[in-house]
């Protein structure tokens, strides 16, 4: 393809839709950055309730446009109206979420601090700690989310709450809908008497793009959803800048969900459906897909693994995102079943059509042993691992390294052995379940979206939440202000 243009495909059939789009040139890109900071003073000085009109104009426009931009994701995603609608809802949710915290003034966090006599250590200044916005914003929009995680999606709301501008990186696999929804935003942004800048977009399907807004001088913050390996080259470039910025990537993970003899038992059918049914999800393309599935040596678990094939045989995932995600997943399956892992649902299909769901099944010893079986195969799959003894359940943990979330599954009671699950899952995970299963991430106060490497590069913050506006502003102490800046009350000028 040329790379001066940008192709929409049909998900479902591989054919081109629509006409090709114009790839941003470095120029345009340049103009764009330069558009967001030149707005980048104002929006940092604003209000909360300016931000929360904004951010609330944009949910109910997204609204308005509900029809069409459903039927446009639908054609470029495959991931079906029913999911799609309920997605624009979390969209729009998000939006009005960050809209009240901005007008509750979240971003104007103040800790007053007044001068206390005498010499140190006891006396000191008066002092106070605020928050101040970091700039303009890099936002790479994630494949798998074209509404919640894309152009409009919680980075763009988050960081507009904070009082930061927002350039996105448009992902190529849903380009026309990324355009119509920029449209949408840019009538609201003049409709308010808002600068054009505030939120800007680019486009293009090589990675040049991408590079070259993380390098741009005045780019203050990137977020980014994707592959831990896009994560990485762009964390690599974040930090090799002259002036090294923060990277805020949600990365990828296997998300265990250990399972104990408490758990099973009559519940063991119930149990394989609902994971089941997790598994496949939006064709398994899900950064919280269950990908491992830790097992006791226990009879019932065989009675488990005999359900969640059945379970698991009856589905028919739809068409993965794209023809590059289905060829990738694929090729993850068989890494797997050329590491040792034994197939108990296998995908036979053609890499051309959708995928089937995909089961095998490995000891813990080999999991541990071989780091290609703990790599995120992205898709309808999970992997069984058999183990024999809590010490063993706790290396496979180990061997993870960081994941989103880990579920366990039958530690009700407090004995010392729940305690060691408990203590292994949080070393490892920004999320730990006790009931029901990872996929699902609610966008409210006490969420958690993050996690050790590779699940995320800064697992101190979260990219779901309350928590997730704390990314894009940086704190400043006011030593001795005068009182016009304190009667601010955090507020930066």
């Amino acid at each position: 393809m040329n790379p001066q243009t940008l192709q929409s495909f049909n998900a479902r059939t591989g054919e081109p839709h629509g006409n090709a789009l114009a790839a941003s040139t470095m120029a345009e890109l340049d103009a764009v950055v330069n558009a967001a900071a030149d707005a980048s003073p104002s929006w940092a000085s604003s209000s909360g309730g300016d931000r929360a009109t904004l951010l609330r104009a944009l949910a109910d426009s997204l609204e308005a446009e509900r029809e069409a931009l459903v039927a446009l994701a639908d054609t470029e995603t495959a991931l079906g109206p029913v999911r799609l609608n309920g997605e624009l809802d979390r969209t729009c949710f998000q939006l009005r979420r960050f809209a009240t915290l901005a007008g509750e003034g979240a971003a104007f966090r103040l800790v007053d601090d007044p001068a206390v006599a005498g010499g140190p250590p006891a006396g000191h200044p008066d002092m106070q700690r605020q928050w101040v916005p970091l700039g303009p914003v890099a936002m790479f929009a994630a494949s798998n989310f074209p509404f919640a995680f894309s152009v409009l999606g919680g980075d763009t709301a988050s960081a507009l709450a904070a009082g930061c501008p927002v350039v996105v990186k448009a992902h190529p696999g849903h380009p026309l809908l990324s355009q119509q929804t920029y449209t949408i935003i840019q009538a609201v942004l003049a409709r308010l008497k808002l600068p054009a800048g505030l939120v800007g977009m680019v486009q293009g399907a090589g990675v040049h793009i991408g590079v070259a807004l993380i390098r741009h001088p005045r780019i203050a913050a990137g977020a980014f959803t994707g592959s831990t390996r896009g994560g990485l080259a762009l964390l690599a470039e974040a930090q090799a800048r002259a002036v090294p910025i923060p990277f805020y990537g949600e990365l990828g993970a296997i998300n265990p969900v250990v399972v104990t003899p408490a758990a099973l038992g009559a519940n063991t059918e119930a149990l394989a459906d609902t994971l089941a049914s997790s598994i496949t999800l939006g064709c398994g393309q899900f950064c919280t897909n269950p990908g491992l599935i830790v097992l006791p040596a226990h009879p019932d678990a065989d009675r488990l693994v005999t359900a969640l094939k059945s379970a698991l045989a009856s589905q028919q995932p739809h068409a993965m995102l794209t023809a590059g995600m289905r060829q990738a997943f694929a090729k993850g399956t068989a890494r797997q079943l050329g590491h040792g892992a034994r197939a108990l649902v296998n995908d036979g299909a053609d890499a051309s059509v959708a995928p089937m769901p995909f089961l095998a099944e490995v000891d813990a010893a080999r999991l541990v042993a071989e780091p290609e079986l703990r790599e995120e195969v992205f898709g309808p799959s999970s992997l069984l691992v058999r183990t024999r003894s809590l010490d063993e359940i706790e290396a496979v943990l180990r061997s993870v390294q960081g994941s989103l979330t880990v579920t366990l599954l039958g530690v009700d009671a407090d004995t010392s052995d729940n305690r060691r699950l408990v203590r292994a899952a949080t070393a490892i995970a920004g999320r730990v379940l006790f009931k029901g299963v990872p996929t699902g991430v609610a966008v409210t106060a006490a969420q958690q979206h993050g996690g050790p490497w590779p699940a995320s590069t800064a697992p101190m913050t979260t990219s779901v939440g309350d928590a997730a506006l704390e990314r894009f502003v940086r704190p400043v102490c006011l030593q001795d202000a005068p009182a016009w800046l304190k009667e601010r009350h955090g507020q930066p000028c």
